[in-house]
């Protein structure tokens, strides 16, 4: 494994960050794993030296915070041994005030994370999208006070418009408040519009950029062919993923697939090889539901690719409407 700063921060990180959505409970997704069947993929990506794990309150109405906190617990005998990073934005109720980035909010739902988690901090904590309906500078406000209570050590952001950002950055500064050290983004080689504004932004800045979906909800893996045929039960039941992405995106498919049978590797390495290569990129966040995600993810990280298959990778690409931000 290989570690790096978050950012221009002083946070070290594995390269690889292991999301914890797919952890949690069943009745929620077909896909989604129970406590027992996760253990031994988090134990593994724990041998594999990955460090940094990321969650958010609103996985599986809250469990997956609770089957984190208690697995990190088992497999890390410190609590600074990882980077724990979750989020806030989502409904976790039914109250007019149970969502979004209010003052009310975000105080409620950090003490609630901390208490699933089952510690008195976590070291990330990322707004899930932006909020209209709150002022930025309230947003900013809390979010400071909660890393000067001791409650967060970092604040991070996640799929916003660059605009977006540059408002919140710029709210930080101009109060004297804590600003965002990272961007949870939607980056992967069939979604690339993030390259457009956003990370140059963020490589501007030096805010780290923690991809999610590196494999295009498995689309990258080779989950889904142009036929409609899925090969896995999250590919059979993940609407979102079929929103985001359309027949369009498999000329991207079949330059990955050609680059790993030449390479002789799984797409997966290919296509996470080619988001750890980008700048500014620190950490894909890779989901699991097999042991084989796993190594496919560490694996990527010795994965050189060349200038010629880099090349190749890219050329198919087509521009995309804004996906991921809402």
């Amino acid at each position: 494994m290989e570690y790096t700063r978050l950012g221009r921060s002083g946070l070290s990180v594995s390269r690889i960050c292991l999301g914890m959505m797919s952890f949690g409970t069943p009745v929620s997704r077909d896909w989604i794993l129970g406590e027992d069947a996760a253990r031994p993929m988090v134990r593994r990506a724990v041998e594999g030296g990955v460090t940094f794990f990321d969650t958010a309150d609103m996985y599986s109405d809250g469990m997956s915070e609770r089957v984190t906190g208690r697995l990190l617990g088992e497999f890390f005998p410190r609590r600074d041994d990882y980077v724990l990073a979750t989020k806030v934005f989502y409904p976790t109720g039914d109250g007019p005030n149970d969502k979004g980035l209010s003052r009310k909010h975000v105080l409620a739902a950090i003490d609630a994370s901390l208490d699933r988690l089952g510690v008195d901090h976590v070291d990330l904590y990322q707004i899930h999208r932006w909020d209209p309906g709150t002022p930025i500078e309230e947003t900013m406000t809390v979010l400071d006070e909660v890393v000067r209570s001791g409650r967060a050590r970092y604040i991070g952001a996640s799929s916003m418009y660059a605009w977006q950002f540059a408002k919140a950055q710029h709210a930080a500064e101009r109060l004297g408040l804590t600003a965002f050290t990272s961007m949870q983004n939607h980056y992967n080689l069939a979604y690339r519009e993030e390259e457009r504004e956003m990370i140059p932004l963020c490589l501007d800045q030096g805010v780290g950029l923690v991809p999610w979906s590196p494999l295009a909800r498995g689309l990258l893996a080779g989950t889904r062919d142009r036929g409609g045929v899925r090969l896995t039960t999250r590919a059979s039941g993940d609407p979102f993923a079929d929103a985001m992405y359309d027949d369009g995106d498999f000329d991207v498919v079949d330059a990955v697939r050609a680059v790993a049978k030449d390479r002789e590797l799984p797409m997966a390495q290919i296509a996470l090889a080619w988001l750890l290569s980008k700048p500014g990129v620190t950490a894909p966040i890779v989901g699991a539901t097999r042991l084989g995600h796993i190594e496919d993810a560490l694996a990527a990280v010795d994965v050189r690719l060349t200038e010629q298959e880099t090349a190749m990778l890219e050329a198919p690409y087509r521009p995309h409407a804004i996906a991921g931000h809402s």
